[in-house]
């Protein structure tokens, strides 16, 4: 009970390390929340864990919200005050669970309201025009084309992509096994054109870069290492420039894109939810909402009644 405020923040920190098994990306977020949480709390004469009051979490919630980051002092967004308000409240369920404390106050705490992001997905025609970019003639192409062909094919997160080895690939009977979120094992499905290109791959293409270090990564880099989502940032990039694209493309843009494409297509909701590997419905339910106004789009430009003007006639 009498432990510090930082002491514990480092075995909530250890806890998420060793038990919960979270990305190293989720890891790196979470501490940094905390450790400007903990300096905040200090600043004001705070130093154990059980002197923290609802006060002092909604002063804080309300210091990052006026906070400015980067050269240009952009303020925060509104998700990243979101992550650290719940970055906060786990490790004061975390205290009160272990004993670092008799009370929660991060429980009356109520959680900013996100504005709705909608996810932007690419034409098809874009997405035909980036999968082509790469030179399939090469094996840096065959493999480029490969990782762009499964992204979108397969609608895999990065992540899943990279971690992706050679035997969790059946080309076979059409499907690719991931690990996704949580350590959650799904299969999704692996079309012709993602197949085709994961067979060139692995015939003409990985045995070029494969060597002792390769173990059994699918994707590897020109060292025989894996992958890494840094790499297929960079080479996305490249190929959206070489394929006339002039807008910003992600890599979870070909998500989005798989998402939406299959909606636009008569896919059910539910179908894309277990594609995805979404835990709730609710997070694939905002595709919709996207097709509703690629839906819009179309009648407003080809109804001849759709707008006033209109050269329709009766």
């Amino acid at each position: 009970m009498g432990d510090s405020l930082a002491m514990w923040a480092d075995r909530y920190l250890d806890h998420l390390t060793v038990e919960r098994g979270l990305s190293a990306n989720t890891l790196s977020a979470y501490r940094r929340d905390l450790r400007r949480y903990v300096a905040f709390c200090r600043e004001r004469g705070i130093d154990g864990a059980g002197d923290v009051d609802e006060r002092t979490i909604r002063s804080f919630v309300a210091s990052v919200s006026a906070s400015t980051w980067g050269d240009d002092e952009r303020p925060y967004r509104a998700r990243s005050v979101a992550r650290a308000l719940s970055s906060v409240r786990s490790f004061h369920r975390f205290l009160l669970r272990e004993g670092g404390a008799v009370r929660d106050p991060a429980t009356a705490v109520v959680q900013p309201k996100l504005p709705r992001s909608l996810p932007h997905p690419l034409p098809v025609d874009d997405v035909t025009r980036l999968l082509d970019a790469p030179d399939a003639t090469t094996p840096a192409g065959l493999r480029d084309r490969a990782v762009f062909e499964v992204l979108y094919g397969a609608g895999l997160r990065i992540s899943e992509l990279v971690g992706l080895d050679v035997d969790d690939v059946d080309l076979e009977d059409g499907y690719v096994r991931v690990l996704g979120k949580g350590g959650k094992e799904r299969e999704v499905p692996l079309g012709t054109y993602a197949r085709e290109a994961t067979s060139a791959y692995l015939t003409r293409g990985r045995p070029v870069f494969a060597s002792a270090a390769s173990r059994a990564a699918l994707f590897l880099n020109q060292r025989g290492g894996r992958i890494t989502r840094q790499s297929c940032a960079r080479l996305l990039a490249t190929y959206a420039e070489r394929a006339g694209i002039d807008r910003r493309v992600t890599l979870h843009t070909l998500r989005h894109s798989f998402a939406t494409h299959l909606l636009e297509g008569g896919a059910d909701v539910r179908v894309v939810q277990e594609l995805l590997g979404h835990a709730s419905v609710a997070t694939t339910q905002i595709y919709t909402l996207v097709t509703k106004d690629h839906l819009r789009e179309v009648y407003y430009t080809s109804h001849p009644r759709a707008r006033r003007g209109a050269t329709g006639g009766r």
